[in-house]
């Protein structure tokens, strides 16, 4: 790990261990068209259920996170380029999150639970805090991820603890898609994932806790690079043992907690935004837990590089695969939410995962960045005339470190 180019190789893999761990979840949630096939057999079922949990246990709310905290480390490392070289790099930044909204628009055509249109309205919180020192960055983000809409509505709620509450709202547009997303045209299922699932997705994301934890994830990785912290030292290899050691302790209860709220003896109307809290918290611990050990695995070779193209090219697999997935998974393409249980998702997922790595090899053989990152890249400096800076699916100039 001596050189700049192993350097960079650890942040692209990470990123693109994210991509495919997004990619598998994705595939057993039928790109979130949650179907059961009928007439399964029952030894197939405990392996669908099975799968199920085990992935949902290792990636769910954490590979999103993982993406989250490099996305705020980007930010840090395109401004201080600029910084350095005297310039302000927060106006075109916004532009950049203008574009990335149009990205993430046309994704949701696709699958309406796509983050990247909510990465570009959240991802616009960095340019306020972008020059505050580190210790009011962090305050911040804490303040955040305690998630204080929740702890409001848990005050709100105690003077009626067993209140009976109403289903959230976002499950009546969940309800609805599923009628286009079975039965309607492509043209039905990208209108109604840019309408009606589009507004689902945001009133969940605001449900559980997301809208406040991807900000304070942005300014994490920010501060992360403000530390340097993947660049492989001795000190911060303590450091990431250190993480690793204390995001186990922290998991291991806030686990429990989450897993078993009936044992909490409380109200749901109490329960509910607790819930909410614990399990933020609980997937933010375990998220350290893989970021950590990924980066300690980095440090005894590069042979976790096998992800770097896809990190290099984050963009443009996350779309494509939103693309070929709802074509697999939709009725208005091949249908196959209606055979396939999680075992048979995930092998398509592996085999999805493996082409778009060999895929991603292959085009960054030949080219310099993926063609979404390409563009991205060409037209955020429209009228500016500049070198090579890094995005969410591109390597990190050797400058920069």
């Amino acid at each position: 790990m001596g050189t700049n180019s192993s350097r960079l190789d650890a942040i692209d893999a990470l990123r693109g261990f994210a991509i495919v761990s997004i990619m598998l979840l994705h595939n057993i949630e039928h790109f979130d068209f949650y179907f059961v096939p009928a007439g399964l057999p029952v030894w197939l079922k405990t392996v669908d259920k099975t799968i199920w949990d085990s992935l949902f246990f290792l990636f769910g709310g954490k590979s999103y996170a993982i993406f989250a905290l490099l996305f705020g480390l980007t930010f840090y490392l395109q401004d201080h380029r600029r910084e350095q070289r005297g310039e302000d790099f927060r106006a075109r930044y916004a532009w950049r999150m203008v574009l990335l909204l149009g990205f993430g628009l046309f994704n949701s055509m696709f699958y309406h639970g796509d983050i990247l249109s909510i990465y570009a309205v959240l991802g616009l919180a960095l340019i306020p805090v972008a020059r505050l020192r580190s210790g009011a960055v962090v305050a911040i983000a804490v303040f955040l991820l305690l998630q204080p809409h929740a702890w409001i509505e848990f005050f709100q709620a105690l003077p009626a603890p067993d209140e009976k509450l109403a289903d959230p709202a976002s499950w009546a547009y969940f309800g609805r898609a599923e009628k286009y997303m079975a039965h309607g045209s492509a043209w039905e299922v990208w209108y109604g994932n840019l309408t009606n699932g589009k507004i689902g997705v945001i009133r969940w994301s605001w449900e559980n806790g997301r809208i406040f934890q991807i900000p304070a994830l942005f300014m994490l990785g920010m501060l992360a690079g403000r530390k340097s912290l993947f660049i492989p030292s001795d000190a911060h290899r303590l450091f990431w043992r250190k993480t690793l050691t204390m995001a186990v302790l922290a998991f291991i209860p806030l686990y429990l907690l989450k897993t078993w709220p009936e044992a909490w003896h409380i109200g749901a109307a109490l329960r509910r935004p607790l819930l909410i809290i614990v399990t933020s918290w609980s997937n933010l611990a375990f998220m350290a837990v893989l970021v950590s050990s990924f980066t300690l695995l980095s440090y005894s070779g590069n042979w976790l590089g096998i992800f770097s193209p896809l990190g290099r090219m984050s963009l443009t697999s996350y779309v494509v695969q939103s693309i070929i997935g709802t074509s697999i998974y939709y009725g208005f393409g091949l249908g196959m939410y209606q055979y396939t249980g999680a075992s048979f998702a995930l092998a398509i997922g592996l085999v999805l995962a493996l082409l778009q790595r060999q895929f991603s090899a292959w085009w960054l053989g030949r080219h310099k960045q993926g063609p979404l990152e390409t563009l991205w890249h060409k037209a955020t400096w429209i009228g500016a005339h500049s070198e090579a800076v890094p995005n969410i699916g591109a390597n990190i100039p050797k400058s920069s470190l």
